[in-house]
This record gives structure tokens, sequence and C-alpha cells, in this order.
């Protein structure tokens, strides 16, 4: 019974601190805490994200209404290319742990898995607009948001609060409010051929990309950019060389060269050769899932191109759309996301980009707050220690005075 009554009042304590806690925060709430310049420039660079995806985009549109070319293999091929030529050759001229060499004894099956999972992601949601349309794969393109959130919390130990999946709600009804606006406007593009086997498509582009996006955050985060990018740039010309001499090669002998599609091919390359290359440097700063969030509005930015390069209508939803969007991608990084640090795997300490040890900044954080406590303990050990003897002098020389007056007398 006293028992009974003990575990009452525990959790009446827990329950009156967890809420007093709450208001505290509440009362407390500092906007200059929340908006800060690192929330303003995550949210600046996965917008520039955003705005290179909608380049390639654009670039696409015309090489497919002008020019008649189809040829997605042809076009990750070029851009795998600039990869392996920039970053391979960087870590060709490593030395140590970070040698392309050491790197492909003990890894290369990984990479060569990542590699391929990047290049069958970005084909299949390319070929999806053959069989389904623009509304189904806006939509079920984000699917890639719920596949990263769960693959975060197992693979990376990302623990989400409630709020994250409240603010991921949010954007997407942003992408809702963006699909029935283009239906509104009559932009429902696409074939029906096959809208199940578009659709699945589409689902399985989504996932691969989740596969690609959680793979990428745990190597720029745990061992290098410069590594993450040589590997998939090196396997991922030789898979693509590999399935476009399959199945490309009508497709790209029946091509007109001009120099207009030449500057159309080389604008998709280097956009997506920038994308690649400044993805993994918002990842760090965020993650995976919030890039994600932030690329949502990359369709909105086609749109808004398209009224003036393709004569799309316009309609006020869409920017109904983008501030939606906008609004939940900064609350869902305003609120730190804590990750579980007890597994093993994420204790450990790889070498970073200029050859050192790269410490986890969780890790970091735990050895200052160590030494911290360690100079505190040692500067009160010294005081009470120095307190102790001046004691004992102040003692001793009450002793002395005490004999002395007791001679005398």
């Amino acid at each position: 019974m006293a028992t009974d009554q003990s575990e009452d009042v525990y959790k009446d304590l827990s329950s009156g601190s967890q809420s007093s806690g709450l208001m505290e925060r509440i009362r407390t709430f500092s906007p200059k805490e929340v908006f800060t310049w690192q929330l303003a420039r995550t949210l600046a660079m996965g917008q520039g994200l955003a705005g290179l995806i909608c380049g390639t985009a654009i670039s696409s549109q015309y090489l497919a209404s002008s020019f008649h070319v189809n040829t997605p293999m042809m076009q990750s091929f070029m851009h795998y290319t600039l990869l392996c030529l920039t970053y391979t050759t960087m870590l060709l001229c490593r030395t140590g742990d970070g040698n392309i060499l050491q790197i492909l004894r003990k890894r290369w099956w990984k990479y060569l898995l990542l590699g391929l999972v990047d290049v069958e992601a970005n084909y299949a949601v390319v070929k999806a607009y053959q069989y389904t349309t623009l509304t189904s794969v806006q939509l079920l393109d984000c699917f890639v948001i719920p596949v990263l959130m769960i693959l975060s919390w197992w693979v990376l130990k990302a623990r989400y609060r409630p709020v994250h999946y409240v603010t991921v709600c949010i954007c997407l009804i942003g992408v809702g409010a963006m699909v029935g606006a283009d239906l509104l406007a009559g932009r429902d593009q696409g074939s029906t051929s096959n809208i199940l086997l578009g659709d699945g498509l589409v689902l399985i582009s989504a996932s691969l990309y989740a596969v690609s996006n959680v793979c990428q955050e745990y190597t720029v985060k745990n061992l290098s950019r410069v590594e993450f990018l040589g590997m998939v740039g090196l396997f991922g010309t030789i898979i693509s060389t590999i399935q476009m001499v399959i199945l490309e090669r009508k497709e790209i002998t029946a091509i007109q060269w001009s120099w207009q599609i030449g500057l159309l091919f080389a604008a998709y390359a280097l956009c997506m050769y920038t994308l690649y290359s400044c993805m993994p440097i918002v990842v760090k700063l965020s993650s995976a899932t919030s890039v994600n969030l932030s690329l949502l509005t990359a369709d909105l930015f086609s749109l808004f191109c398209g009224v003036f390069l393709f004569q799309y209508s316009f309609s006020w939803l869409y920017l109904v759309s983008l501030v939606i969007i906008l609004i939940g991608f900064i609350t869902f990084n305003a609120v730190p996301t804590p990750t579980d640090h007890t597994d093993p795997a994420t204790a450990s300490f790889p070498v970073c980009e200029d050859g050192y040890y790269s410490y986890p900044v969780a890790y970091q954080n735990d050895i200052s707050k160590q030494e911290v406590a360690v100079r505190i303990s040692t500067e009160g050990e010294g005081e009470t220690e120095e307190w102790r003897n001046d004691k004992e002098k102040r003692r001793s020389g009450r002793f002395k005075e005490d004999v002395g007056l007791s001679t005398k007398m």
C-alpha cells in the first residue's frame, strides 16, 4: 500500500515537473534562439538546391518538347562523369586511409550498391512519366520523406519529436495545394498507358532516393564528402555507361545534334553536378529529411518558370503552397532532432577530409563537458587543500601563541 502511494506521488511530481518545464520553455521562448543564421543559411541553401532541380527539369522539358530527345541515361552519364573526373581524381591524389585504393579495398561493394541505387532512382522517376500522369508523380514522389524518416530512425538513430511529424504533414499539405492548383489549371499532363506501372516506378524511385540520401548523410557525417562523391561518380559512371549502351543506343544515334541541344545537355549536366556537389554540404548542416523537405519547392519553381517559358496558367494556390511548405520546413529545422549515441556503430572515429580523425559533434561536446568538469573539480580540490593547509597553519600559530603565553605565566 505504501509502495502504491509512493508511486502515485512520484507520478504526480513527474507530471508536475514536465508541465512546469513546458510552461517555463514557453515563458522563456526567444525568437532569436530559434530563427538563427544557421537556420537562414540552411533555408537559403535548400532553396538553392531546389532551384538547381528546377534547372534540370527545364532543360529536360526543352529537350523532350522542342527537340524530341529522351535519353535519361545519357544525361545521367554526363553528370556522373563530371563527378568522377573531379572527386575520384581527388581521391587518387590522397595518401593513407583516404586513398582510393584503400577505400576500394575496404568498402568497394558498399559503394557499388550505392551507385546502383542512385542510378536506378534517377532512371525510374524519368521512366515513370511515360506511363502515369504528372499529378501522380508529384504526389507519390513525397513517399521519399516517410521512408527517409524510418531509415534515419533505424540507421542514423535519429529520434524525431512530435513536432517533426506535424511539420512533415504541413509540408505534404502544401504539396497537396500545389497538385490541386495543377488540376484546376488543367496541367494533369503525362501518359495514362499503364498507370499502375508508372505509379510503382515512382514509389520505387522514392524508396531508392531515400536509401541513397541516408547513405549520403552517414558518409558525409562520419567519413567525408569527397569520398562519397568520388565513389558515387566512379560507380555511377560505370553503371550508367553499361545501361546507356544497352537501353539507349537507338535514341542516341537518332539525335540530330545542334548547338542548342549541346547547350541543353551541358545545362542539365552542370545543374546536376552542382546539385550533387552542394547537397552533402546542406545534409551535413541539417539532415537528409530536412533537405528533402526543402526540395518540395522545386516543382513550384518549375511551375513559376513554366508560366513564362511554356505559357502555363498561373494560380494563387501556387503561392499558398510555397508558403505552407516553407513554414513546415522552417519549423522542422527550428526544433533539433535528438540522436541516440548508445549504438556502437555511431561511436567510430573515422578519418576526415584533412586526414585527421573526425570525431562526432556530440562526442566533442561530451569531451568538452568532461574537461570542464575535471577542471572545476581539480580547482575545487586545490582550493580545499589550500584551505586545509591554511587552517592547519592558523591552528599551529594559535597553539604556539598559547604555549608562549603559558610559559610566560
